[in-house]
This record gives C-alpha cells, structure tokens and sequence, in this order.
C-alpha cells in the first residue's frame, strides 16, 4: 500500500560502503560516549529495522560516512568507533515503515538529532526537506517525501565531559529562605552596559561579575533560567521576521542551546553554575518534557518523530495518525513508555550530576503526571524521581496544569514539590486593584495557602508566590495598562490572556501625569512587599525591580528585541533606582527574620509563653476580624499579626530560631483609612519598618502607642515590628 514502505522498498536511497571500523558496543550508555580511546553509539528504538550512523566533516557540510550500527539489544540499537574522538559530528537514519495510521513515521531520508545529543552544532535552516512527507500533497502527511534533509539540519557532536569543577559547592539553601529570580539567559545581558558585546545574551555574560554582583546586592538566593535545552524557532515566526525567543520548543533534552554559548564549548554553562555557586546562588531550569520541537501530524521530522514515533509520543488510540494535545503545541510526550521515561530520567541526572544545577521548574507539569487514565500523583514519573537518589536533594518546582481534560492541578502534587500558586498572583491583583470580596481569598494566600498544600507533609514553600512572570504582564505593565497590546506579535492581539486583572491607575500606557506615576510607583511597592511579606517561596520577575516594561505585550514569546531584553540604562533612572533600592531593603527584612518565612503552616493554634497566638487578622478597629467582616464585599483594610515567638522555627544553624512580632497593614482604598494599632498584652508600641509610602523611610521615628489611630494612606502597605514592653 502507498502509505506503507518497508526497508526493502527504499532501495532508491542512496547507500556506500563505510570504511569506518566499527565494534559491537554496548546498548548503554545511551547517546554517544567518549571514553578516553574511542565512542560509543547507542540509540533506543523498538520498532526499526536498520539504524545508520552518519558522520559528518568538521564543518558539518558534507556526509563523510554512513555507518550501520551492528548490534540491537534490548531494543537498542549500538556500536563503537575505536577512531571517533570528541568534536566528532553526526547524526542518524532510521530505516521502517512509514504508515501513519498505524503510527509509523520512518524515513531514512531525514537526518535525525540523538535524542540523547550533549552539544548541537548548526541550526535548523527550515526547508521542505525536513518534513517526512511531500508538503503540499493533496495527501498531506501520508504522502512520502524523499527528499535529504542531511544539509539544513544541526549535526550532533561528541563531547567530553571532563571539566575542573575543583571545589564547587552547591549553596543548598533551604526552601524556606529561598528567593527565586526568574531570568532570560539572552534578555537579562542583551543590554548591559558593562558587558563586552561578545559576552551579551550568553552564559558567559550571565557568569561576569557586574552580572553576579548584581544579583547579589538583590539578595536572591536562586536564578531561574527561561530553557536553555537546545530549541528551534518556529518557521512561521521567522517568516515574520520573529523567532522563538523564549525557548518552548525543545529539540534536545540534554544539549544547551547553541546561541546561548559564546566560546560554542558546554564548559561555559559549568563555568556559570560554578560562579554562580561561588556567590552562593543556586541556579534552577526551566524544562519542557511535556512536548517536543516536532509539533502535530503536520510538523517536521526531527528527531523522535523518526526515531521510533509509536513510542516516543502520545497517539489518539483509534487513529494513530493523529497525536494527543495536552500542551496546545501539537504533541505530547509518552511518558507512561519506560525508554522515554528513563530519557527525561536521564536528562535530569544529567543537568545536576554533571552540570551541577540545583533544580527545575517543570513546564505544563501536569501532563507529565498523566497516567493512561489521567493526572495522578503516583504517577510513574513522580514515582520514578521520589526514587533517584541524585535527585532528593533537588528542588522540584511544577506549573501545575496543562490544556488537557481535568488540567488545572494547584495543590495536587505529590509530597517534595512545590507549585506555581497563580491563585496568589491573581489575588492580589485583584485586591490592590480594589476589587470587592477579596479580603478571605487574600488572607490564605498571605498566610501561605494551607488550603491548597497542607496536607500529606507539605510545608508553606510548596507554594511559590509571584505577581509577576515571563508570562503575562511585567510588574510595570501591571499598573500601566487595562488591556493587552500585542499588535507586535503579527497576531491581530488575538494571542496572550485577555484578562490580566491589571489596573493603569487612571490612564492606559505611558504618561507625563505625576500624581499616576506615583500611583503606579506606589502599587509596585505594595505588589513587590505583599509578595516578600507573604508566607511560601517568593519568586520575582527579572527586571521587574527597574521598571521594565514590554509596552502592553503580555505575551512577549517570540521577541529577541529590546522588548524582551532588560534595559539597564532606564534601571538608572531615578524612579526606578529608588524602587531596585527599596526591594533591597525588603528582602534583607524578609531574609533576617525567620517569621516572615516560616517552615510551617500558621493556623493561629500555637502561641507564644504569653498566650499570643501564632497568627491574627485585624480589622481597622483594632479588633480582630469577625465572621462577617470577612464577607464585607466593600472591605479593603486589612492587618496581618505574625508572632515570631510562637512555636520558634530551626534556624540555618539547627538551633530554635525565636523572632520578633510584626503588623503588616494592607489598605487597597483610594482614600486613607484610620487604622487602630492592635494591643497586646506584652506590647508597647509599634515601629516603622516598611512604608510604600515612604520607599527611602530610614529613619521611623517614635514607637506608635497601642490603641492609636494610625493614619494609613490609601494605597498602601506599612510593616511594624512590636516594641516589647519593659
């Protein structure tokens, strides 16, 4: 039949004899192998008839050889050149049927990447050639293409993975007193202005000391990085003159991407880790194993695809054809098949035994808990990493959903994972918005959402508080604009989310009115102290400390412009140095007192030797909220009682860690509101600490006496600390 071409009718395929010497090998490990005299080659594929190894110039222009792999065990397919050396290029044909009805889609035409590939060299010059079938054909995808695509693919290389790691010691810090920095390895140095061009948007310049200096004067205690596994820009978005600039896309699961290394060698990403670590800053992955580069039924043959595509991806069951779409990208990957478990295994293993990375936030993670029968948490995958003791001591970050039917997960991980808690974003958008009823959803949230991940163990970092991530609004655009603006795109702004629960303060984009531009400035403090003043892991968006903004565009994806990169000339401003300041300050508040980020969840149970509880909520009486104040939908004042003496914490040296007593007050009016201060039995009076009033406050003043009405503009955020009586 048409659709289906066994080994014995691609005879048209042309075929020379290799004057390689080539040994048996061993099927692991997978991917290809340096060992000091020679390299292994092993390739997982269960339903392939014939495997070549081809092995390209140093240019990766020419086919120099076409190897046969000769052994196949175990359903992997391998051999050994004594004669390779690292630097070596190739890449593989798999020889099958083609028929994608039954799932199918071999062709040896098409030079494929190792799945298991450590280094790419070249990029995807995107042509007819690299489709698996004849685009256009009235057939589509059932019509077989012959066509090599061996000239405008990337060339796999051998790599040896020695490095001097000398005395690396990872930062370990503990989840509690985590700070996460969500960064782009090219946007965060694209336009920094002490950085060589060369060093600019690469790992190199990520590792340069005004870089690390930088981070740490913020005090973060981690960066995570947007992907950096080897990715391929869409060629609709090139035709368009974009590109895909985040990176969701993924190629190569164990491979940085190319056009982050400045020198080409992935001792510049080890070279990062280690300065990074020096400084004591962990460094935590963006990953996507959800889905690969290779898009639908309709999408290039790659890698996977033509590898083995049965077992690689998900197929609708009645026509295998066609590919099951948990991710809105085409494809999903079979994770429930065991070699495609043990690649994403591997791939993990990989990144912190010989890469030295301290964690990985999981794209569309909910897919990857997916059994045949749906999401589950004894998922083979989260069974399969509770179990890898390299991997126990590893932070595990889950986007806890996907497009998939029963997709939103929030609180549904298993015990050792935290979650993106989009629930906190969206709330405290809606309240300093000032939206009504939103006091009760707040409260949770602040106090760590135990509602969603109390259970089973898990302690308040399982939830990672943001306001504000790559996706979606910067913090600026946050307060800036009502609606998205993302014309850029070339997508008539139909993509992007169109509710961003954004307020701009009275006037859409930029403005010369002063009396917005400090209400913008205002609000930012509010969102950036609500954020470091809640309970759970916080985690900032780069650049959202300098006033970065993308203009409106809440889906900047596919924009390796200045509108996706940082501009370190405006941080400068004075508007925005005062705000990178006052972060500053907030996080060294939060990082020197263990209440404000605590190892366990506050219920208002526990309680100081003075019978002070834990935890209490106070309405602007003074008194504390009552039942119906809760469901005020017109309340929008708030305090927040954190008693550092209740049930001490352990501190970083192991000992109980006792802190102090601190009033945070919330009031998202326009108007100011008169705030009683709370008594307390052992109390004196209250101090100053924070006022997004006031960014530069040095200097608080008199302790405010308990009982007294404090005047609390509207619009704002002020932390006390309690002045214990005697």
């Amino acid at each position: 039949m048409a659709t289906l071409r066994s080994l014995a009718s691609l005879g048209t395929l042309m075929t020379r004899a290799s004057h390689a010497r080539i040994w048996p090998g061993r099927p692991y490990p997978l991917g290809a192998t340096w060992d000091g005299k020679g390299v292994n080659f092993a390739l997982f594929s269960s339903h392939a008839e014939k495997v070549e190894l081809c092995l390209f110039d140093t240019s990766g222009a020419r086919e120099i050889d076409r190897v046969p792999l000769p052994e196949y065990t175990d359903e992997v397919w391998h051999g050994y050149l004594p004669d390779a050396t690292p630097g070596t290029l190739y890449g593989y044909r798999v020889y099958g049927p083609y028929d994608p009805r039954r799932g199918h889609r071999f062709n040896p035409h098409k030079l494929l990447v190792d799945p298991y590939a450590k280094a790419l060299v070249g990029t995807i010059r995107h042509s007819d050639a690299i489709f698996g079938y004849r685009l256009g054909a009235a057939r589509e995808d059932l019509a077989f293409d012959r066509r090599d695509s061996a000239r405008v693919m990337p060339k796999c290389q051998v790599v040896d993975p020695s490095y001097a790691w000398s005395q690396d010691t990872r930062p370990a810090t503990a989840w509690a007193e985590t700070i996460v920095y969500e960064a782009h390895v090219r946007g965060f140095t694209m336009q920094h202005p002490r950085l060589p061009p060369p060093l600019r948007g690469t790992l190199a310049g990520l590792a340069a000391q005004p870089v690390i200096d930088y981070l740490k004067s913020l005090g973060v205690t981690a960066i995570e990085l947007l992907p950096v596994h080897a990715f391929v820009d869409d060629r609709h978005l090139l035709t368009k003159g974009l590109r895909n600039y985040w990176g969701y896309n993924t190629l190569g699961f164990f491979a940085p991407e190319a056009r982050y290394l400045s020198t080409g060698v992935i001792a510049e990403f080890k070279t990062m880790v280690a300065r990074l670590h020096d400084a004591g800053i962990e460094v935590i992955l963006d990953v996507v194993y959800n889905h690969t580069a290779e898009g639908n039924h309709l999408g290039p043959t790659l890698s996977f695809r033509g590898i083995d595509n049965l077992s690689y991806y998900r197929l609708v069951p009645e026509d295998r054809r066609y590919y099951v779409n948990y991710t809105g990208t085409g494809n999903t990957l079979n994770l429930a098949h065991p070699r495609v478990l043990q690649m994403v295994l591997d791939s993990l293993h990989y990144w912190v035994q010989e890469m030295h990375v301290d964690g990985f936030r999981f794209d569309l993670a909910a897919t990857l808990g997916r059994d045949p029968d749906g999401f589950t948490p004894g998922a083979g995958f989260f069974d399969a990493i509770r179990q890898a003791p390299a991997l126990q001591n590893v932070k595990l970050i889950a986007e806890p959903w996907d497009i998939g039917p029963d997709g939103y997960r929030l609180g549904g991980f298993p015990p050792g994972w935290s979650e993106w808690n989009d629930r906190f974003r969206d709330t405290l958008r809606r309240f300093w918005r000032g939206d009504e009823g939103a006091l009760p959803e707040l409260a949770a949230r602040l106090a760590g959402s135990a509602d969603l991940f109390d259970r089973h163990g898990r302690r308040p970092w399982a939830s990672v508080n943001y306001v504000t991530s790559h996706d979606g609004f910067t913090l600026h655009d946050l307060v800036s604009y009502n609606v998205k603006h993302n014309e850029a795109n070339l997508e008539n702004n139909q993509d992007g989310q169109t509710e961003n629960l954004s307020w701009n303060c009275g006037v859409e984009g930029p403005t010369a009115d002063p009396e917005v531009a400090a209400l913008r400035a205002r609000q930012k403090r509010n969102f950036l102290s609500t954020l470091l003043l809640a309970q759970g892991v916080a985690m900032l968006l780069a650049g959202d400390e300098s006033g970065r903004t993308q203009q409106g565009n809440n889906n900047a994806y596919c924009h390796d412009t200045p509108l996706g990169w940082l501009d370190w000339e405006a941080a400068e401003r004075p508007d925005n140095r005062e705000l990178t300041q006052f972060l500053r300050r907030l996080i060294a508040l939060r990082r020197a007192h263990p209440v404000l980020h605590r190892r366990h969840f506050l219920h208002g149970r526990d309680a100081s030797p003075d019978g002070i509880a834990d935890i209490a909520w106070y309405a602007p009486t003074g008194e504390e909220m009552k039942p119906a104040q809760w469901q005020d939908p017109h309340a929008r004042s708030v305090g927040l009682f954190l008693n550092g003496r209740a049930r001490p914490d352990i501190g970083s040296d192991g000992t109980p860690a006792t802190d102090a007593a601190f009033l945070i007050l919330m009031n998202a009016f326009h108007d100011t509101v008169d705030f009683t201060l709370p008594v307390l039995p052992t109390g004196a009076g209250w101090t100053r600490r924070l006022d997004t009033g006031e960014p530069a406050l040095a200097d608080p003043g008199m302790p405010h006496p308990m009982g007294e009405a404090y005047a609390l503009p509207g619009r704002s955020l002020v932390l006390f600390q309690m002045v214990e009586a005697g």
